[in-house]
Formats: structure tokens, C-alpha cells, sequence
């Protein structure tokens, strides 16, 4: 899909698609076709009718069945590891002869587009015929993502990760990937990273996507995917996560050849020693120079050990041409088909933004130190870990369960809508409500969409009102959730045993970062927001 915009507004060209039959993942391969609105052709069919090109992402199955040249491309990046069973041993898979040259005229591919020299090499000295129509063309994969690197700002903006460090973990497939080694790791993860600092984000490959199902698959993940982590989708939306990401911890994947060669951020290694990596290839080069990742809490010192130039410097051994991918690629196809290319120029076309991640935690254990810098707060998504200071939970997203357990219980105030009806709580009549209501709470807040946040606290019949000021980093504007900083001030006046009589302020600290947060009484006009 990344390579068809080279045919893109040429009326003499028609696309079909068609899967070929053999593969143990290929339940949702023709998913992806169904979703861009692509005609496929049962593989009977296909097999009956005669083309001018094939194009293919891999050299295994009857493709001699299918009448017409082939043109061959690698999926993935650098041929980095062999399966072992299948094929020449020690092959890496797709430049193994056994299956370029597998064909009833036992000729290769009328072009074997590669995205690097190296690769050539690789090839010829495994089989000087399979290597014949053997060309650098570049990876129009890569071309995507670079292209799309300006979009870095909107790409997180839609995963909603704000000021927080985005770490991605990519796992491939087979009994050697991340999911198959370390099936515990994203839990373990989001048990361990505060949440106002951290997200998570997981690319799994398509072919352990399909071995297991979408329902089997987030069932597995479900801690961490209930503590917020992303998952990503495997067309597209993968490789838009990468380029959100600020680190990156893989397996022996070519994921992360991509995303090395795209900026040079960390990456950490948790690939165990087995026998599918080929020595010498790129991603063998690469996990050997980047820090390895041991247990989930040594995660921030591993990424401090990450030595800048690292990983950019291993993917270059991996792609070629940057930047003229589907220039080159074009050149080639209409070549073989005898046509003269349109005169318009063809680009890689734009990677879509990324989902959010489909679960939100609710309900936190606030794990909090008061300094003279202020109240540091660290929230952990409630139940993977240890309980904190207090458990914090949003009312209205969170079970009844916790909401009765909860130290601090919030809301957040919706825009006005008429859907309401004229029966609305008003934010000091809901706090109120919640102290009542719920008698294991001690602070209860409403949080309004500008960050205005209305607060009572058990014993005081006062209203006050509480706002975070925002940072001013290096340009750019940093805001808190305001669930935090009401954190921040539970805390304090519990210290206390009471609030203030007039304006106070306090630091919240999150991080490495401190939030001013003011304090005092609610006017009329705050404590009367509707709920």
C-alpha cells in the first residue's frame, strides 16, 4: 500500500488485489483492503486472468501461478532474522532463494526492489541468479514516516499525551518477540511510571495480531490497556505512533529500524539471545549497541544510558535513497510496463493520526511527600501497584466500589447541554453531595473544563476554589490535569488538619516540573457552576 501511490492518477492503470492462499496469518490481511474501499479477486479468479505487473511483499506461496512480471518488495526493514524451519537455513526470510527463485520458470522477480546496497550483496552471495534484477530503490515505508515527521505535534495532541514522556514498546511475532518473552512487561511498566509523567504504547505485530485475535489480544493486555496504554493499529497508525514517541523499547522487530532512522531518541533492547537474529544484519548491530532494559523499574536509568547517535547510525545500514524512494520505484514500474510515467510528480502521502487509547484510568493511588518545594504528587493507576497517600477517583467513571473507598472523589463539569434537563446539581451543591453521600471521602472537587476546580472538604463548610498555573518550557505552554494539583491540596490540608482562611498557594510537583497552585474562597458565581 505504501508503494501504489507511484500509479496514483494514472487512468491506464487498474488495481486489484488478491491474497495469496498458505499463509497460517492472513485473517486480516484483506481487512485493510476492505477499509481503503480496494477490489480483491478470490485467488481462483486471480489465477485465471493474465497481468501486466505483480506486485507482492513476499516471495512465498504459488505466486508462479499468478501470469505476469513480478515486481518483489521487502516488508519490514534490513532481512534481519531466518525462521528457523522454513526455507534455507540460516537465510535471512525474503532473500532466501528457496522462494525467490521458487517459481515454475525458476527465474526471479523481473525487479527485486531493496533499500540498501547491502542488501544486494547480501543477496548475491546467497544466490548470484536470485540477485539478478536485484535494484536499490529505497523503502517507501520510510518515506511515509519521514514526510509525516512535521505532523510529530498532531500526532500527540490525538494519543493525548501532553508534556508526558510517550515510550513505545514493539513487539514482533514468533515464540523470540516481546509479547512471547516478557508477556508481563506493559503491566509491569504501567505499574511502575507515574501517569502524569509517562504513557505507554504498544505496536504489535500484525501476524501475533491475527495468530490471536483482536479479543484475545486485549484481553491478555488488559492491565496495562486499563492503566492507558495505546494500542496501536498495525496499517498506518503504527508508524504514526512512532514518530509521537519520545523512546522506544523493542525486541528484534525492524520496528525499530524505522523509528532509528527517523530521529535519533532512545531505545532499549529486551531481545533474548535465540536463533532467529542473523549476526551482523542491522538490527543485530543495533541491539548490540543500545542499553538493554533488565527488570520494569530500571526502565528510566536504562534510557538515561541510551548514547546519543546510537540508534540513527545502526539504521543506516539498513536504508538507502532517503527521500527517493518512490521516485526510483516509479522509474522501475513504468519501465517494465512500456509506459511513459504521468507528468505529475508523485509524494509519499501523509500517515493519519493515531486513536487515543480506547480506556482511561479513573480512579488513581496518590502516592505524595511534602518539601519545602511543595507537595509532590506520583499517581498510579489504581490496583497494579501499591496503594498510596489517598485513592482518587472520578466520579461518574469509576465503579461504585471505588468510589467508596476514595479519599478524594472528583467530577469534571460537562458544557452546558439541553440534554440536561432543568434538574442540575450546581458544583458546591455536588461536593457537598459527595461528602454526604460517600462518608470515606474527605475532599470532594468538580473540575471545569477551563481548570477551575470548585472543593469542600470534610468538616469545613466553606467553598473554595482552586486553579493550576500553567509552565512556560521553551516556547511552549504545560499544563497539569487539574485532578492532580486537588491531590496536591488533599494532601496539604490533611498535613494541615484544615484549610486556609483566605488566598494561600502551594507547589504541586509532578516530575521534575513544579505547578503553582492558588487557593481560596469560591465566589458565588464558581461555586454555582452546573454539574
Amino acid at each position: 500500500m505504501d508503494a501504489l501511490p507511484v500509479f496514483a492518477g494514472d487512468d491506464r492503470i487498474t488495481r486489484l488485489f488478491t491474497l495469496v492462499p498458505g499463509s497460517d496469518f492472513g485473517v486480516d490481511a484483506l481487512s485493510v483492503i476492505d477499509d481503503v474501499g480496494g477490489r480483491t479477486l478470490p485467488w481462483d479468479e486471480a489465477c485465471r486472468c493474465t497481468y501486466d505487473l505483480v506486485l507482492t511483499a513476499s516471495p512465498k506461496g504459488e505466486l508462479g501461478l499468478l501470469r505476469g512480471r513480478r515486481v518483489l518488495f521487502p516488508h519490514g526493514a534490513g532481512f534481519n532474522k531466518s525462521i528457523p524451519g522454513e526455507g534455507s537455513a540460516d537465510s535471512a526470510s525474503g532473500l532466501d532463494p528457496e522462494y525467490l527463485l521458487s517459481s515454475d520458470d525458476d527465474a526471479p522477480p523481473a525487479l527485486h526492489a531493496l533499500a540498501h546496497p547491502d542488501q544486494v550483496a547480501r543477496l548475491a552471495a546467497a544466490s548470484p541468479r536470485a540477485a539478478e534484477r536485484a535494484k536499490v530503490v529505497g523503502d517507501p515505508t520510510l518515506e511515509r514516516i519521514l514526510t509525516s515527521l512535521p505532523l510529530r505535534d498532531r500526532y500527540r495532541t490525538a494519543l493525548g499525551t501532553k508534556s508526558r514522556t510517550l515510550i513505545v514498546l514493539a513487539s514482533t511475532w514468533g515464540p523470540e518477540s516481546l509479547l512471547r518473552q516478557r508477556p508481563e512487561l506493559p503491566a509491569e511498566l504501567a505499574a511502575h511510571l507515574p501517569h502524569d509523567e509517562y504513557q505507554l504504547a504498544l505496536i504489535v505485530h500484525p501476524n501475533e495480531r491475527s495468530r490471536l485475535g483482536r479479543y484475545e489480544l486485549t484481553e491478555r493486555l488488559s492491565p496495562a490497556l486499563d492503566a492507558g496504554m495505546v494500542l496501536a493499529g498495525p496499517y498506518e497508525e503504527w508508524a504514526s505512533v512512532l514518530i509521537a514517541a519520545d523512546a522506544l523499547i523493542t525486541d528484534h522487530g525492524s520496528t525499530a529500524l524505522y523509528y532509528s532512522a527517523a530521529r535519533d531518541r532512545p531505545v532499549l533492547n529486551v531481545h533474548r539471545a535465540g536463533a532467529e537474529l542473523i549476526p551482523g544484519s542491522p538490527m543485530d548491530v543495533l541491539l548490540r549497541r543500545i542499553p538493554e532494559l533488565g527488570p520494569a523499574e530500571a526502565v528510566q536509568e536504562a534510557l538515561k544510558a541510551y548514547r546519543p547517535g546510537t540508534g540513527h547510525a545502526a539504521a543506516r545500514a539498513a536504508f538507502a535513497g532517503q527521500g527517493e524512494a518512490l521516485s526510483a520505484l516509479r522509474t522501475e514500474v513504468y519501465a517494465l510496463l512500456g509506459l511513459t510515467p504521468p507528468t505529475h510528480h508523485t509524494r509519499p502521502r501523509l500517515l493519519p493520526s493515531p486513536a487515543a487509547a480506547t480506556r482511561t484510568p479513573a480512579a488513581f493511588d496518590v502516592h505524595a511527600t511534602i518539601s519545602e518545594d511543595g507537595v509532590r504528587i506520583d499517581r498510579r493507576p489504581a490496583g497494579i501497584g501499591p496503594p498510596g497517600h489517598h485513592l482518587a477517583v472520578e466520579h461518574g467513571a469509576a465503579g461504585e466500589q471505588l468510589a467508596r473507598t476514595a479519599g478524594l472523589l472528583y467530577c469534571r463539569l460537562l458544557p452546558p447541554s439541553p440534554a440536561a434537563g432543568d434538574a442540575t446539581w450546581t458544583a458546591a451543591g455536588w461536593t457537598q453531595h459527595a461528602l454526604s453521600e460517600y462518608s470515606g471521602c474527605r475532599s470532594a472537587a468538580a473540575i471545569a473544563p477551563s481548570g477551575l476546580c470548585v472543593l469542600k472538604v470534610r468538616g469545613d463548610e466553606r467553598t473554595y476554589a482552586m486553579r493550576v498555573e500553567p509552565r512556560s518550557e521553551g516556547g511552549r505552554i504545560i499544563r497539569i490535569d487539574p485532578a492532580a494539583a486537588l491531590s496536591a491540596v488533599h494532601v496539604w490540608s490533611s498535613a494541615q488538619q484544615g484549610m486556609p482562611d483566605d488566598q494561600f498557594r502551594l507547589n504541586c510537583v509532578i516530575g521534575d516540573r513544579a505547578f503553582r497552585v492558588r487557593l481560596g474562597p469560591a465566589t458565588d458565581e464558581e461555586a454555582g457552576q452546573a454539574v
